[in-house]
């Protein structure tokens, strides 16, 4: 069983666009690709140069006649596409698909995603195999895809339930958060520094101006880094 869903581009008509469908998949940790009559070599020198390093992809990849081969062997199909079709389907986006797919592989069922021709899209016969359909909510004026950017859209969805990434990081790189007392600290030497300002000398606004300072500096995650540069800026200033 895999591991992976399965992309299936079903009569993919540029050699450049699998290529560039192949470099979509490995960006998201996809490596099983199977290729359903494609029209030129997906070993030629485009895709090979389209797929900027993810040619393994291409030389791994299986060749097919005819959709129903390719899936012969997948329990579950789901059919990329745009429009209805006028069959009774399903409907996923593609965030809740990768939802539904990460489930099928927990429970090993083998899982296959079809993509149509650049020109066309699935055909009605290939969208008849699937148990479901992959819509990517578009503006309706323009909701067509570039082979590859489908592929890309698809799999990222599929990928980030893979890596449980958080939705946010703060990024200190060689430096750390500094400690709420070497922030207060900092503030209170600031306030030393601007003693003599108005603001301070009177003593009904001096209140309202320290929790403005401390609001200012407490509230921004500086590092023990910025703080040292704080002190030194104030030195700067100082001095001239």
């Amino acid at each position: 069983m895999n591991n992976q869903p399965t992309i299936i581009l079903v009569e993919p008509q540029l050699a450049e666009n699998v290529g560039m469908a192949t470099r979509a998949m490995m960006n998201c940790g996809l490596y099983d690709l199977r290729l359903v009559n494609p029209r030129e070599d997906h070993l030629s020198a485009k895709a090979i140069s389209a797929s900027s390093g993810a040619e393994e992809i291409l030389h791994n990849a299986k060749i097919y006649k005819t959709t129903q081969e390719a899936v012969a062997d997948m329990q579950k199909v789901y059919a990329t596409t745009a429009r209805p079709r006028n069959q009774i389907k399903i409907v996923h986006t593609a965030e809740n698909a990768a939802k539904e797919i990460t489930k099928d592989i927990k429970d090993n069922i083998n899982v296959g995603i079809l993509f149509g021709p650049e020109r066309t899209g699935l055909h009605n016969d290939d969208i008849s195999l699937a148990d479901a359909i992959i819509e990517i909510p578009l503006n309706p004026k323009h909701c067509s895809l570039n082979l590859s950017q489908a592929v890309l859209l698809v799999g990222y969805e599929w990928y980030k339930n893979q890596i449980n990434a958080e939705d946010v990081r703060f990024v200190t790189n060689t430096t750390t958060l500094a400690n709420k007392e070497m922030v207060l600290n900092f503030v209170r030497h600031l306030e030393q520094e601007l003693s003599e300002h108005p603001g301070f000398k009177d003593e009904e606004k001096r209140p309202h101006m320290e929790r403005n300072l401390q609001n200012i500096f407490t509230r921004n995650n500086l590092t023990e880094q910025e703080i040292n540069t704080l002190y030194g800026i104030i030195k700067y200033l100082k001095n001239k």
